[in-house]
C-alpha cells in the first residue's frame, strides 16, 4: 500500500457537484485520541454537518462494530435510539458506546439501513468508518476492514495536520475503484453530546455546491486539509450493491478523519 507514490498521486481537482447538499453518516465523538481505558460515547447521525442543515431519520443499523488488532467487537447492544434536533428539523438517530481496553487503533464501523431519499427516488446506504486510538500506538489504521466498500486511509486518520494532505484509496469488495466521485465534508457544527443538538457552526460551506475529488485509475485520491476539525469523505455509489427494494441504491463508502493545528 505504500508504493503508490510513483504514479498514483491524484490530481486533486476540486469540482462543483450537482448536489448542493451532501448527506453524511456520522460516527461521532469529540475526542479520538485517548491515554487510559474508558467507555467512549458515540453518536450515529445522518445529517448535513457542513451546512448545519437537514437531519435524516436512521433506521436500525444493519451492523455496528469495531475492529482492534484484527478482532471484531460487536457494538449493536450499545445502541439506544435518540432524537437529534437540527436547526430546521429533528430525526431519529442513535447513541452508542465502545470500551477502549488495550492500546492501539479501533476502527469503528456502522452499516446503516438504506435510507430512502424521496426527492431523488433512490436509496442511500453510507457504510462509515471512524477511528479512535488509545496510547498513541498504531496497530492497524492502514488495514482494510473487509467492508463491501470502504476508503482506506494512507495517512493516520487520528492526527492529520491542518495544511497537510490526506490521501485515501476507494475499494469495492477489496478492489480499487477508478473514477469514483468523492464528496468532501467539513463538520462545521459538531453535535452536543448531552443535548443532542448541533453546537454553533464554526464556518460556512464555500459557494458552488459540494466539494468533490475524483479517484485515479488505481482508486487513489488526495485532498489538502485547510482547517483543523473533522473531515468526511464519501465515495458515492462505490459499493457492489446497486438496488434495494426495486429502486436504485447508492452504496457509499464514508471515512471520517480528525485534523489538528500545530501550536
Amino acid at each position: 500500500m505504500k508504493n503508490f507514490l510513483a504514479g498514483a498521486f491524484v490530481a486533486t481537482a476540486l469540482l462543483a457537484s450537482s448536489a448542493a447538499n451532501a448527506h453524511f453518516q456520522l460516527v461521532y465523538t469529540p475526542t479520538v485520541n485517548f491515554e487510559k481505558s474508558e467507555i467512549v460515547p458515540l453518536k450515529l447521525i445522518f445529517w448535513h454537518p457542513f451546512e448545519n442543515g437537514h437531519v435524516m431519520d436512521m433506521g436500525t443499523p444493519e451492523a455496528f462494530f469495531a475492529i482492534h488488532k484484527g478482532k471484531k467487537i460487536d457494538l449493536m447492544d450499545s445502541l439506544k435510539p435518540i432524537t437529534f434536533k437540527g436547526t430546521g428539523n429533528e430525526a431519529a438517530a442513535y447513541d452508542g458506546a465502545i470500551k477502549l481496553k488495550r492500546n492501539g487503533d479501533y476502527i469503528v464501523v456502522v452499516q446503516p439501513a438504506p435510507y430512502f431519499e424521496g426527492s431523488e427516488d433512490i436509496y442511500i446506504q453510507q457504510i462509515t468508518k471512524a477511528y479512535l486510538n488509545k496510547g498513541g500506538i498504531p496497530t492497524g489504521w492502514d488495514e482494510p476492514a473487509g467492508l463491501p466498500t470502504e476508503i482506506l486511509p494512507l495517512n493516520k486518520p487520528t492526527n492529520i495536520l491542518a495544511g497537510s494532505t490526506f490521501t485515501g484509496r476507494v475499494l469495492s469488495e477489496g478492489k480499487p475503484v477508478a473514477g469514483a466521485e468523492i464528496e468532501v465534508e467539513y463538520m462545521a457544527a459538531e453535535p452536543d453530546m448531552d443535548k443532542n443538538i448541533p453546537q454553533e457552526a464554526t464556518t460556512e460551506p464555500a459557494p458552488g455546491g459540494s466539494v468533490v475529488a475524483l479517484s485515479d485509475e488505481n482508486g487513489y485520491f488526495s485532498f489538502g486539509i485547510p482547517k483543523a476539525g473533522y473531515w468526511g469523505f464519501a465515495a458515492l455509489g462505490s459499493g457492489p450493491v446497486k438496488e434495494h427494494e426495486g429502486k436504485e441504491l447508492s452504496q457509499d463508502a464514508v471515512i471520517w478523519i480528525k485534523a489538528y493545528d500545530l501550536k
